[in-house]
């Protein structure tokens, strides 16, 4: 699989001159450490004030850096947030509004791992990478994946290291479709020792990378991604022992009116089959309760090898000089709304979906023990490591969408966001300080056999006055000037955010449609 590494190498030299200088003459190049998640709700840190979850490394990186608040992704679903953080671009810009997607001119996008290793940074990428292929997913000079390696395209795989260690949680995966996954919400406590997890061997690969960049003396980017906190909810008994499911809270929204709901939503509650069998949950809150424990354990579990990673970079002597950032594609509901993980066909407008943690820390030059309650995205990212890092992108790379939040990391100022925007094929979201509204593209589940034309009311929420997200006040003559504000907002975001992306793809996808019906003719 190292072919793959080294035609993106050469590929990235072409594209941006190989030799360009990272930083500003003289200027020494900082590391970047990216820590990601899978689906982790901004709420469930301890540094977030959350009462009952553990995350004593999180909480330390917080405290040596700065935690942003009011972080949103640029759509809830995995692929198409990952693919906004890594090219800077909103997804009607790159053309991946869901899973199934890849972007239709990805050698155009130039990805942040591609401009890196131009600019000489040893790349490395382990775990969960969930990229699209072929281009977006490659560009590595190590890598090792912990899902199917047909999908991340990889040096090494989790499952060809568990063959030498016994039952793995490739194997546990299998026990789940097969009956395990059918307990109701996914549940159970996983066989699989500890240190042969999926995170464990995230951790272990990052470590080795870090350690070979350590001893050639090379700057780089490591991206780390771990699968957890994301479904299905399988904690070793190690970490779900810190969650007794008996004293596990239920949110205020777990029993919220279900004709509150969009229609996709409204389906979740009322289903009586598993795994996702909520409206067994309904009648049996402790359903709920082992759901929200494990969801806790797996969480535990990540900030655990977070921890073990830190401490390496720390005992090698490459923190003060290394950027660690950590931030997750996408939140969980984590029962809010009664709803479990992130129900990502039929919505795009829950903060406990749409809002992510994200912690960036560089003691030597950030401010340490901050929080910035403005707003900020994650695309975001990329232009501010542009200015860390002194990148140059090539003449014809599209505008990056973000902005950089260097001042805000350095000084404190506020991000100056009037509002922030997250889309998928479904909803697009506009968010203000106090505001949120979600306009519907298609309400109704993409593969769902019914009449897309169904409609359902756009959603405005005041997150002051109804922090639950409970109450539409969209068409309420008491908030017509609110909610015109929120359309002008979409309409300028609108008007200056490329969609060649996403016309290319409904273009594709409708000749697409017309070979099928001509072929079956």
């Amino acid at each position: 699989m190292k072919r793959h590494s080294h035609f993106l190498l050469v590929s990235a030299s072409l594209w941006l001159g190989a030799g360009m200088p990272a930083t500003a003459a003289g200027a020494v190049k900082p590391n970047v450490l990216l820590l990601f998640a899978d689906q982790h709700n901004a709420d469930v840190m301890g540094c977030a004030g959350h009462s009952i979850v553990k995350t004593p490394h999180l909480d330390q990186l917080a405290a040596q850096g700065v935690r942003f608040t009011r972080a949103y992704c640029q759509d809830a679903i995995c692929v198409p947030s990952r693919t906004s953080l890594m090219t800077g671009l909103y997804p009607r810009t790159t053309g991946c509004l869901d899973n199934g997607e890849a972007p239709v001119s990805q050698t155009k996008l130039y990805p942040l791992q591609h401009v890196l290793q131009s600019a000489g940074y040893l790349i490395g990428c382990f775990g969960k990478r969930h990229l699209p292929r072929p281009t977006l997913a490659l560009g590595w000079n190590r890598s090792a994946t912990v899902i199917a390696p047909n999908q991340d395209p990889s040096d090494e795989n989790y499952q060809d290291w568990i063959q030498t260690r016994g039952p793995g949680q490739a194997e546990a995966f299998e026990k789940d479709h097969k009956g395990h996954l059918q307990s109701d919400m996914g549940c159970h406590i996983s066989e699989v020792k500890p240190e042969n997890r999926i995170e464990a061997y995230t951790a272990l690969k990052t470590k080795d990378f870090l350690r070979d960049c350590q001893k050639q003396g090379k700057n780089f980017f490591c991206s780390t991604s771990f699968h957890g906190p994301h479904q299905p909810y399988t904690p070793p008994a190690k970490w779900a022992a810190l969650y007794p499911v008996e004293k596990m809270p239920l949110p205020a929204s777990v029993n919220e009116p279900i004709d509150h709901l969009p229609p996709g939503l409204q389906n979740w509650r009322r289903n009586t089959k598993t795994p996702w069998s909520l409206a067994k949950a309904a009648e049996n809150p402790t359903l709920y309760r082992q759901y929200i424990a494990y969801y806790f354990a797996q969480v535990t579990e990540v900030d655990h090898f977070i921890g073990d990673v830190l401490a390496e970079l720390a005992a090698l002597g490459l923190r003060d000089n290394t950027i660690v950032i950590y931030a997750s594609d996408h939140g969980d509901f984590v029962a809010r709304h009664g709803m479990i993980e992130k129900c990502a066909l039929s919505h795009n407008v829950y903060e406990e979906t749409l809002r992510v943690p994200l912690i960036i820390s560089w003691p030597k030059r950030f401010q340490q023990g901050a929080t910035c309650n403005s707003l900020a995205e994650l695309v975001d990212l990329y232009p501010t490591l542009v200015e860390l890092l002194g990148l140059q992108r090539p003449a014809d790379a599209p505008k990056l969408a973000g902005r950089s939040l260097v001042p805000t990391l350095a000084e404190g100022k506020p991000t100056g966001r009037a509002y922030a925007v997250s889309e998928n094929w479904s909803q697009t979201t506009v968010i203000t300080d106090r505001y949120k509204l979600g306009t519907w593209i298609d309400p109704t589940p993409r593969y769902a056999q019914r009449d897309f034309r169904q409609k359902f009311p756009d959603l405005l929420f005041d997150r002051v006055n109804d922090p639950e997200e409970l109450f539409n006040l969209s068409g309420k003559p008491d908030y017509a000037a609110v909610e015109a504000q929120l359309r002008a907002h979409l309409a300028e975001w609108v008007g200056r955010t490329a969609d060649d992306g996403k016309k290319a793809l409904s273009a594709s996808t409708a000749e697409t449609k017309n070979k099928n019906q001509k072929s079956n003719q």
